[in-house]
């Protein structure tokens, strides 16, 4: 009604900016400062979901065993100690790449849970918490006399997550899970890489997707419990969640499809089984044909969006192939499976002499939607993921100028931040012990000698 004439003056794009400015984030509140996390996590999954709170202002205390860490630390490449090490107690070894991502802004201790001194620091340690997050195996805390059971018994207001494979019970509740086996059983895999008429087989992701994925669930999940207790109960609650059920939900139509009408969706490569043109094609020169890197030689590909008939009529002018339109002027005539196969390889024949930029440039000219397909380093030298912060350098109080992603979600006013990306293994013993639990300095050096911490 009167927005036009009260906001005309200022741009939607520059409210935004101002609102969202990445220049001025360290001087706004962080929403969970003051909220107290305790991460016994390792691997993808578990971290994750503490990593997000650690972004948004909570003080989240990775613990990991004492010394040497958990196994994500040993378990991907380019560790080499002088770029991120592992320990002071290791000063030969470092902390692997894949150690990124899930871990920023988080305080690292070490502990021991075998030992009863590990088990009486960690039940203090739970009863000045909001929230624990593990991911270990089903029933293994409560084993050991630190699980949900027990910690509610020190702290009754302490919310507690687990997140793991396939829950704490059911058939299949004693498994191990990783991140590809969960993709498996829980269907994603078999509707993910080329079909099999296409001398094609399921694929899996790159990156870690359900561990990601399943972190950012399992930290809404955690959220819902933390209202409910703020507003209502006032105590804490366990939360599971599972990562095979969590890849479940990534389906969409795939169930209801198959109980409705018996038919079990498949895989269909880069292309959309409801929309066409909307899918990935190879252009066939690259992008960078002088660069001795074999990886920049590879031929680019593109993205093209032109589902909507008067797009991909536009898309058959520019191609000077409006005989396309006698037979696929329609969108039922071009999503078939037929028709896709068709179009695609035609649209391949046209993008044959060009890069991905020039491909683009062309598109984009006529109105077609599109979007080359990036590579790492592309994204880093993206302008517009520059300007909005989601790739940016730190200063790493640990190990200097580190390049990362920024913060997972902008917000205006209490905005999260990346402060740093990692830490050695229990860099934070003595700021943790001895603010928490009182431990001076001969107390944690003498635990450290132990291997209690």
């Amino acid at each position: 009604m009167s927005n036009n004439t009260e906001y005309g003056k200022q741009s939607f794009e520059k409210y935004c900016e101002e609102a969202f400015g990445i220049k001025n984030v360290f001087e706004k509140p962080e929403a969970f400062k003051g909220y107290r996390v305790l991460s016994c996590t390792q691997y993808i999954l578990g971290p994750a979901a503490a990593s997000y709170f650690a972004e948004l202002g909570a003080e989240v205390i990775k613990i990991e065993l004492p010394k040497a860490g958990e196994p994500m630390r040993h378990t991907t490449p380019f560790n080499e100690p002088y770029l991120y090490p592992l320990s002071r107690w290791y000063p030969d070894k470092g902390t692997g790449l894949g150690f990124f991502g899930a871990n920023p802004n988080e305080y690292f201790v070490g502990l021991d849970f075998h030992k009863e001194e590990g088990k009486e620091i960690m039940l203090a340690l739970a009863a000045k918490s909001d929230l624990m997050v593990e991911n270990y195996r089903p029933g293994t805390f409560d084993r050991w006399g630190i699980g949900y059971r027990q910690l509610k018994e020190v702290n009754p207001k302490l919310v507690y997550l687990w997140a793991g494979g396939f829950g704490g019970f059911g058939p299949g509740r004693s498994r191990a899970s990783y991140d590809i086996l969960g993709q498996s059983q829980g269907g994603n895999f078999s509707i993910t890489g080329q079909p099999a008429d296409m001398h094609g087989h399921p694929s899996k992701h790159t990156i870690w997707l359900a561990d990601y994925w399943g972190g950012m669930m399992g930290a809404i999940g955690a959220l819902g419990a933390l209202y409910w207790r703020n507003n209502k109960s006032g105590e804490g609650q366990m939360i599971e969640y599972s990562q095979v059920h969590g890849i479940q939900r990534q389906l969409e139509y795939s169930l209801p499809m198959w109980g409705k009408f018996g038919i079990v969706r498949q895989r269909w490569g880069n292309w959309d089984t409801e929309l066409s043109i909307h899918g990935i094609v190879m252009c066939g020169k690259s992008s960078y044909p002088d660069s001795d890197n074999p990886q920049e030689q590879e031929e680019g590909f593109i993205l093209i969006s032109a589902h909507k008939d008067a797009d991909f009529a536009r898309l058959a002018e520019l191609m000077n192939r409006t005989d396309l339109l006698d037979d696929y002027a329609s969108h039922s005539a071009r999503v078939s499976p037929e028709g896709q196969k068709y179009l695609y390889s035609e649209i391949a024949k046209w993008a044959a002499d060009k890069t991905k930029e020039e491909a683009a440039e062309i598109l984009h000219s006529h109105g077609i939607n599109c979007q080359p397909v990036c590579n790492s380093k592309e994204v880093v030298e993206n302008p517009h993921w520059q300007k909005r912060g989601a790739i940016t350098w730190i200063d790493d109080p640990s190990f200097g100028d580190v390049l990362t992603q920024g913060a997972f979600v902008h917000m205006s006013d209490t905005p999260p931040r990346v402060k740093w990306a990692l830490k050695p293994v229990g860099a934070d013993n003595h700021y943790i012990y001895q603010k928490l639990l009182g431990f001076d300095d001969g107390k944690i050096t003498d635990y450290e000698d132990k291997g209690i911490i």
